[in-house]
């Protein structure tokens, strides 16, 4: 009890000191009440925490607290309280500056000076009181930032001035600078509006010479190492923007190379200031003899500190922190320093330097650390590619070239020289490439960090980044001297084979590598090359023992096989051979090897199908034939996806339909299908004998496993596939059936809630299934085996009352939104075949569906943008069946199609604008119904654009705005509009459609913005009307005119130019990608179209 009262006494105690300190009541404010709040809000232990904090936040929002701010520094005992002083005071300065009086900002400014000076004039003190002064110093650039240059022109002096009187005070004036030129240059933009950086840099400039000289002064002089550590910090964050002439006119650069650089001490914050200078770029030439001197002079200093041929593996490994940084810091000297200056360095006084330089980069890249090769990387691609560059000019000809070549032999041979010059360095950088290849994404099988062979769960996105950097950086390499490429990697190969480096990692580096210079060897090179790698993996296959190794040679022989299809292609010998090597695999139980084998011999048969079934030199029947009598042996260990994954492998293979294709292919399909099909018919023979065998659990899992089965083969086989689907179609729509009467029957017993029941969803998954893969057949049909006017006739009248009236009486939870893109789907597909059941379609989705999605902008998201693409679909197909349902269904249409412009997600407000304008366009060409239309929704549709388009919520939609606002106001001004817009009894005389819709918009926009002039709203209007207007000045005409709108003119409308970064970013891409084509290899071979398979 007694500790009971205790705790409660505290916490009355708590409570009345946050009262106290709240409302003081003309007390002076107790310093010593706010330490015992601080520390029971900063104790873990105390049970008053939560109150202490709460009663901080309250006291900290309170408005003259920062009055107190002097009080608390100076009395606290609590280290946080004053911490909590400078916090007041900080928010302070940031929200409530510009509103104080003169005299109580000079009070604030003198009193932070003053702290300032006395905690960094007394060393003892200031050593103490580390972390405080940092606070504090920062709480002084705060200040600075309101008030200098302005009402503080003397500040640069005064703090230069005061730096000569004391070292330790000095030092902290540094640290001061350094913030300083930080919050400037670097942490601005969102803080200050751009005037007003502009002007304080333009002030550190000019003042730039005193500082300097202060920096100066203390690297000739001083013998403080911390003050010189500090200094050369502080002028690091300054070499990036100071004017050339304080760098290369003066001693600094000599001073940092001979006096700085070479004491351990200083080296690191040296080097980081050399950086900065080695990276200047874009200078002008004149500088170039200034950067070769600075690069020939690093170099001598760095060989005093070791050699290019130091191995620096170990000594990362086991060195200081310090030693690892210079290591992190030379990878960043040398690669900004390479990418600023390459062309300068090339020439014959400093080219042996410049080689120095890359094999100390090279060695630099060795290093067992991501972060340093991903800085040496971006170097060595910059290089390659650079190189590849400039020898692909020179073997291009020009069409003026003659054939003897005579005028350019110059050319050619300084590109040969160039790539001469760097061959040795380029060995080296192949076989850092090989060593550290990153893994592809196509590998599922990784070592986890017990050192388990495990299947790979996440992508790691910087992995696949890397890897695809570092695989167009060997495409380049192996394009300038493939034979080396070449020789590296099949010694390497040897290694594994005679055990000599066997380990997992090598020889999966040394496969990925293999596999990512596919398409950079000419076809004889490959075939050489590859005949040695795959002949030694099958026997290094046999060779070692163990599962994990297996499973490890077993991932990198199908990695490489399936990188080389046009090897494959031309050999059928190997081609079969690794395909019956993946059925081996496919029994291999080991995580990750059936799934690999799987989506190898996907690849395989997706690129090299014509070889599969047409007859190949020394076989008796094509592949195929024998692949669908071995099936059932071959995935009898295989789980449900795999097995999948078979069969659209053999689909694959099977829709190849070329003049050489000689199989039955509808007799190989039925074949193909035997195993599923024999299991639905024996679950079809237990339904007849009793339905309930259908609403098993089992049952329907195995159902769906046989539709996503189906599935697969639908999509890789083609339109062939109707055979298959005829056997069953009735069979699978009949079980449709009987789970929705199932589900409605128990969710009329259970109510709403009977849809997360676990038996429910599971024939909700089935019936999905159906969906699925009534939706692929459609897209994959055509002709011969199906044709539209087949499928229409054939296909639709079965569905239409099993799946679209299920729909229709469905409860909106339990209403699956593939039905809506099944039938969009049939509309896109089948088109004007399928005009007559529109409306039938059209009664049964359209209605129900849009009362599920009006009622707010987020239920049922899946169900709101295939609506609206249902709705897009039959607009574009068949625009007639939009006027073939009644009145009342099309005037929801049209409100539907705004309701979606308004969403504020944007791909559905992108569909409803591109539906408006498609519909409008088909309006115009159908005069029966045009005139109607336009009658009835023309004004609303103007009005309702506008409204989206000056919301501020859709300024990503402006090209379309802009688009289908030009399109209405063109068609009334050019008297496209012949009923009257406006009430024909109520209009003066003459009144026409034009001036009637000017007088209307423009009173619109004075009511809606009162900040416009009736002038400036009849400017903007006329423009609208003008003819002569083209898209882009219309755009522009009304992208001038929301930013004339008080709401749009204080925030960021980057949004309305959306369409002109996009098109910058596509032409980016586009042009990546040309690159990407012409350069052999830099494709993988997934991406590459083949015509002729």
């Amino acid at each position: 009890l007694s500790a009971e009262s205790a705790a409660m006494a505290t916490t009355m105690g708590i409570e009345a000191a946050a009262q106290k300190l709240l409302n003081p009541n003309g007390d002076e404010f107790d310093v010593s009440l706010l330490d015992d709040v601080v520390t029971a809000a900063y104790s873990s232990t105390d049970p008053n925490r939560a109150m202490a904090n709460k009663a901080l936040m309250a006291l900290q929002e309170t408005p003259d607290v920062w009055t107190k701010a002097d009080a608390i520094l100076e009395r606290a005992q609590n280290p946080q309280s004053r911490f909590f002083g400078l916090q007041v005071l900080d928010d302070a300065i940031r929200t409530r500056w510009k509103v104080l009086p003169t005299e109580q900002r000079n009070g604030i400014k003198n009193y932070v000076v003053g702290k300032v000076i006395q905690v960094s004039s007394d060393e003892a003190l200031a050593n103490n009181e580390k972390v405080f002064l940092s606070k504090l110093n920062l709480t002084l650039v705060q200040i600075l930032k309101q008030e200098w240059p302005h009402n503080w022109p003397s500040f640069i002096p005064d703090l230069v001035g005061s730096s000569k009187t004391s070292e330790v005070l000095c030092e902290n004036n540094m640290q001061i600078l350094k913030l300083l030129s930080e919050e400037i240059f670097d942490f601005s933009r969102d803080q200050m509006v751009t005037q007003k950086v502009k002007k304080m840099k333009e002030s550190l400039n000019s003042e730039f010479a005193a500082i300097y000289h202060l920096c100066e002064f203390i690297l000739d002089h001083s013998q403080r190492p911390s003050l010189l550590n500090v200094t050369l910090q502080t002028l690091q964050r300054f070499l990036t923007w100071i004017p050339l002439g304080f760098i290369f006119q003066t001693s600094l650069v000599d001073t940092l190379l001979n006096k700085f650089f070479p004491e351990p001490m200083f080296r690191n914050d040296t080097l980081d200031c050399l950086t900065e200078i080695g990276s200047l770029a874009d200078l002008e030439p004149e500088y170039d003899p200034i950067f070769r001197k600075l690069f020939s002079g690093f170099l001598a200093r760095l060989g005093n500190i070791f050699s290019p041929e130091t191995d620096l593996a170990q000594p990362f490994e086991n060195g200081s922190e310090d030693e690892c940084v210079f290591i992190q810091r030379l990878a960043l000297f040398l690669t900004g320093f390479l990418k600023a200056h390459l062309k300068a360095l090339e020439t014959p006084d400093t080219q042996q330097s410049l080689i120095a330089g890359l094999f100390y980069l090279v060695r630099v890249s060795e290093v067992d650390e991501v972060e340093i090769f991903r800085i040496c990387l971006e170097a060595w691609h910059m290089l390659a590619h650079d190189l590849y560059q400039t020898e692909n000019e020179f073997k291009r000809p020009g069409p003026m070239t003659s054939v003897l070549n005579l005028g350019n032999n110059g050319g050619t041979n300084s590109a040969a020289s160039r790539k001469y010059m760097y061959g040795p360095v380029l060995t080296g950088v192949r076989q850092v490439m090989i060593a550290k290849m990153a893994k592809p994404e196509e590998v599922l099988i990784v070592e986890d960090e017990n050192g388990d062979i495990v299947r790979e769960t996440t992508k790691d996105t910087d992995v696949i980044a890397q890897y695809k950097t570092m695989r167009e950086t060997l495409v380049y390499l192996t394009h300038l001297n493939c034979d080396d490429t070449e020789s590296i990697m099949l010694s390497k190969l040897t290694a594994q084979v005679n055990g000599t480096e066997w380990s997992w990692n090598n020889l999966n580096t040394l496969c990925w590598a293999i596999g990512s210079i596919s398409g950079a060897m000419t076809e004889d090179e490959e075939k050489r090359f590859l005949v040695t790698v795959i002949k030694d993996l099958l026997g290094l296959c046999e060779q070692k023992r163990g599962k994990d190794n297996k499973a490890v040679i077993a991932s990198n022989i199908m990695y490489v096989v399936g990188q080389y299809p046009r090897f494959l292609k031309a050999h059928w010998k190997f081609l079969k051979t690794v395909v019956n090597k993946l059925f081996e695999f496919m029994h291999e139980v080991h995580p990750g090897v059936q799934d690999m084998a799987c989506d190898t011999f996907l690849k395989i048969a997706t690129k090299c199908r014509r070889k599969f079934v047409t007859l190949q030199t020394d076989e008796r029947v094509p592949f195929i034939s024998e692949l669908v009598d071995m099936m059932p042996s071959i995935i009898s260990d295989l789980e449900p996806h795999q097995v999948q994954a078979f069969y659209e492998a053999v689909g694959c293979m099977l829709s190849d339909k070329g003049p050489a294709v000689t199989v039955d292919r509808a007799e190989l399909l039925e074949k193909l299908m035997e195993m599923p099909n024999r299991r639905w018919k024996m679950i079809m023979e237990q339904a007849n004998t009793s339905v309930e065998s259908l609403v098993e659990p089992n049952t329907i899992k195995e159902i769906i496993k046989i539709l996503k089965t189906n599935n697969k083969t639908c999509g890789s086989i083609g339109s062939i596939y109707a055979n298959q689907l005829q056997t069953f179609f009735m069979d699978v729509l009949n079980v449709y059936k009987v789970y929705s009467e199932r589900i409605s029957a128990t969710i009329a017993q259970r109510g709403p809630g009977a849809t997360q029941l676990s038996l429910v969803r599971t024939m909700r998954s089935a019936k999905k299934e159906v969906l699925r893969l009534l939706v692929v057949f459609i897209e994959k049909s055509g002709p011969p085996e199906a044709d539209p006017q087949a499928v229409s006739q054939g296909f639709i009248p079965p569905v239409l009352d099993p799946i679209l009236g299920d729909y229709q009486r469905n409860i909106p939870n339990s209403r699956d939104p593939e039905v809506l893109t099944l039938f969009t789907t049939v509309v896109e597909k089948l088109k004007g075949h399928i005009l007559g059941d529109v409306p039938r379609i059209m009664d049964a989705v359209f209605e129900c569906t849009l009362h599920m999605i009006t009622v707010n902008f987020e239920d049922f998201p899946e169900h709101r943008i295939c609506f609206f693409e249902f709705i897009r679909a039959v607009n574009s197909h068949c625009f007639q069946a939009l006027f073939n349902i009644p009145p009342e269904h099309q005037k929801l249409v049209v409100d539907s199609v705004v309701w979606a412009m308004k969403h504020t997600e944007r791909n559905i407000s992108d569909t409803g604008l591109n539906i408006l304008h498609e519909l409008l366009q088909n309006v115009g060409k159908t005069p029966n119904i045009s005139q109607g239309f336009y009658q009835q929704y023309l004004l609303a549709l103007i009005q309702d654009v506008f409204a989206v388009m000056t919301d501020r919520l859709h300024k990503s939609g402006f090209k379309l705005h802009a688009t289908l606002l030009r399109y209405m106001f063109h068609l009334v001004q050019m008297n496209q509009v012949t009923v009257p817009l406006f009430d024909p009894p109520n209009a003066p005389p003459g009144q026409s459609n034009p001036s009637f819709l000017r007088d209307h918009i423009s009173n619109l926009l004075i009511q809606s913005f009162p900040n416009l002039t009736r002038s400036q709203v009849s400017k903007f209007v006329d423009g609208m009307f003008d003819l002569k207007m083209d898209l882009p000045i219309f755009k522009t005409h009304l992208r001038d005119f929301l930013i004339q709108l008080k709401e749009f003119s204080v925030e960021d409308n980057s949004g309305l130019y959306g369409e002109e970064q996009e098109t910058e970013k596509r032409q980016q891409l586009e042009a990546q990608e040309a690159h990407r084509n012409a350069v052999p290899g830099l494709l993988k071979p997934s991406e590459i179209i083949d015509e002729d398979l």
